[in-house]
Parts: C-alpha cells; sequence; structure tokens
C-alpha cells in the first residue's frame, strides 16, 4: 500500500472493526477502536510522523501523529477525526465495496473517509513539502465521538489547545463553522393503578403524558420556531421514547417520555429544561417531573468565520460562506477548551449511520486535496 493513497487508507480503515464499545453488550468481540490505532501507528511510523498514544480509558486511545518543525513552534493545527463507529447492520457491513464510485461500509462516511484524507494529506505533506515554517501539524485521532466524547473532552481537560482544530465529519467537503449542541430530556407523570374494569378510580398517568406531549408539539414548538440562527435555523424538540402501563387492563400509574433537544448558541442543557417546566407550569400541567438524562454537557459550536486560519481553509476549499450542522460531534468540545474549531470532510451525513453507508470517493480524493493546499499555504 502507498501510505498517501487515501482511497487505499479508507478500504484497509473500513476493513477494521472500531464499534464503539458502549454501543454493543458487554464483552462482544471486535469493538474499540485498537485496530485502527495499531494500523494508523504503523502507517503514520512508516511515514516519518512522530506517535504518541494518550490513554482516555482502559485499553482505549486518542492517537497523535504529529509532523512538527525543525525549529520553534508558531502555530500549531489539529486534524481531528473520531475513531469509533455504531454498530453495524450486519457483518456485510465490515468488508468495503466499492461501486459506482462510492465506497461502502460500516464508518465509511462517519468518519475513516475523513480519517483516510486528513492522514493522507499529512504524509503527502511530510513525504513531498513544502513543510510549513514553524507550523506543528497533528492528526488527532479521538475515541468515543459516538457515546460521551471522552477523546475529545481528555484533550480539552488536559490543558492542550491549539491555533485551529478541522473536526472530520462528513460535511460534502464544506466549511461548518457552526453545530447544534444536543440533550436528552425525561419527562415523567405519575398516577394511580386501578383496574381496568373501573378506570374511574384510578388516575391514567399515559392519558397525563398525552397533554404534555400536545404542549410540547403546541406551545414548545412555536416559541422554539420564534428562534433562528443564521447558519443553525431554529432549535428542535422530538419525542423519542414512551413507556407507561404493564397491561390493558391496569390503569397505568406511571409513564416516562424521552425527548432530544437540540440546542442554538447560548442555550444548555438547564435552560431547555427550565423552559420546558415553564411551558408545562403555564398550561397548568402540575406534578410532572422534567430531569436532564446526559451526564456531560453537549453544547452548540459557534466559531467566528472571520478567523483568518477559518478564512484560509474557506479559500482552500472554495467555500464561499460557512455552513451551519444540525448534529453534534467533537468541535464544541475542542472550542470549548480554548481551540477555534470547525468542522470539515468528504461524505454527506445522510449516509451516516444508515445500512448502505457509502462515501464517495471523489470527495476523499477532494478533501485530501484541499487540506494538503490548505496546510501547504500556511508556509506564508
Amino acid at each position: 500500500m502507498t501510505p498517501a493513497d487515501p482511497i487505499k487508507l479508507l478500504r484497509e480503515l473500513v476493513a477494521l472493526p472500531s464499534v464503539n464499545p458502549a454501543l454493543v453488550p458487554p464483552g462482544t468481540a471486535g469493538t474499540g477502536e485498537g485496530l485502527m490505532v495499531d494500523f494508523l501507528t504503523a502507517v503514520a511510523a512508516q511515514g516519518g510522523l512522530e506517535v504518541e498514544r494518550q490513554e482516555v480509558a482502559p485499553h482505549r486511545f486518542n492517537l497523535w501523529l504529529r509532523l512538527a518543525p525543525p525549529g520553534a513552534v508558531r502555530m500549531r493545527i489539529w486534524l481531528a477525526p473520531h475513531l469509533d463507529t455504531v454498530p453495524p447492520a450486519d457483518a456485510a457491513q465490515l468488508q468495503p465495496v466499492v461501486h459506482q464510485g462510492r465506497l461502502y461500509g460500516r464508518g465509511a462516511c462517519d468518519t475513516k473517509g475523513s480519517v483516510a484524507a486528513m492522514l493522507a494529506a499529512l504524509l503527502q505533506l511530510a513525504r513531498h513539502g513544502p513543510r510549513p515554517a514553524g507550523v506543528e501539524i497533528t492528526l488527532l485521532a479521538l475515541v468515543d465521538e459516538e457515546h460521551h466524547q471522552l477523546g475529545s473532552r481528555a484533550v480539552a481537560a488536559s490543558g492542550r489547545r491549539a491555533d485551529l482544530a478541522i473536526v472530520g465529519e462528513p460535511t460534502g467537503c464544506r466549511v461548518v463553522t457552526a453545530h447544534k449542541g444536543n440533550t436528552w430530556i425525561q419527562l415523567a407523570t405519575r398516577g394511580r393503578a386501578a383496574h381496568g374494569s373501573t378506570p374511574e378510580k384510578g388516575r391514567n398517568a399515559v392519558e397525563a403524558m398525552s397533554r404534555v406531549i400536545q404542549i410540547l408539539s403546541t406551545t414548545g414548538r412555536a416559541a422554539l420556531q420564534r428562534r433562528k440562527h443564521p447558519l443553525l435555523g431554529c432549535p428542535t424538540l422530538s419525542v423519542g421514547r414512551i413507556e407507561g402501563g404493564s397491561q390493558p387492563n391496569i390503569v397505568p400509574d406511571a409513564c416516562t417520555l424521552t425527548l432530544d433537544r437540540r440546542l442554538l448558541p447560548g442555550e444548555s442543557t438547564a435552560s431547555a429544561v427550565r423552559e420546558i417546566q415553564r411551558w408545562l407550569r403555564e398550561a397548568g400541567m402540575r406534578g410532572v417531573t422534567v430531569t436532564n438524562l446526559k451526564p456531560v454537557s453537549c453544547p452548540a459550536l459557534a466559531t467566528p468565520a472571520d478567523l483568518p486560519l477559518v478564512r484560509d481553509l474557506m479559500r482552500a476549499a472554495r467555500c464561499p460562506r460557512p455552513l451551519g450542522a444540525p448534529f453534534f460531534c467533537d468541535a464544541a468540545i475542542l472550542a470549548g477548551a480554548g481551540t477555534p474549531s470547525v468542522v470539515f470532510g468528504p461524505g454527506d451525513v445522510a449516509q451516516a449511520h444508515t445500512a448502505d453507508e457509502y462515501v464517495s470517493l471523489a470527495q476523499v480524493q477532494q478533501a485530501t486535496d484541499i487540506l494538503r493546499h490548505f496546510l501547504e499555504q500556511l508556509e506564508a
């Protein structure tokens, strides 16, 4: 294999399972990012890059593949894709298949296409130059993005900073400077159980929750639609799960609903919880418990598009204006710790996590060329 060929790299990467172990039953074979870390370590060493492993959980490592300048460092750039994937739809998804200019397989789009493009650009620069004077360029391969972002949170907690992080996610090779945050909120109603033949003697918690859903879908959505971010549009809420009752002939005494709330810059989980409580209170609903289910903060990203390095990347990508993304990713975590961050990579997020996940090979090559051009011009 030619290490700097992004397409060959991608085929190798998709063939290596790297399913996030938190998303499958404990002890499931073939999980974790270890195979990817070992493979990338070998390729990077062959290409002359410095290699550092950062343990963030037992047997789980962030990987720092560094092209360091010979003298003093005046600037640091991170290329920061993640290594983990969601579980495959079936075993066939772990075998890369090329068809009509696309490579199919779990992780091809999210986000091994970005890993391949970023590593190939870095290896090409290391081999052929020109190396930007005083610029340290690192492929920072992160673990656990698909669960609790242990990798990016460990970097943030370490105190390490860069002048720019380009976080690898499928953006169609366009530059994303803003993305939504995310939280999960649970609502619970309580009732009183009774025999199904005498429902008037009970208090139906499921029926109470139906009133909650009506409030969320009317008052709640109307309130959110009155807010709008220039790149991200409106915040959203989506009812994803509801559970209540034990069997048809018992009036249910408890019901829970879990919703997904997407946050704009300036919003937080706490403010979203308070807002739902206010909607319910103003509608006369009492006794509804509203609880945040996310153990960690997943804020929105809002990086100024007029930062010089961001402008340089947009020019390299021929992206006339910055874009926003509805999904959450590692960029907000790195940015919150002091590293200006954007999102960039090949592929379409609509293909992520799907049973026929794929990435365009032309876009993988395009992303490689854009990144190399951007890094080369840092010489100026």
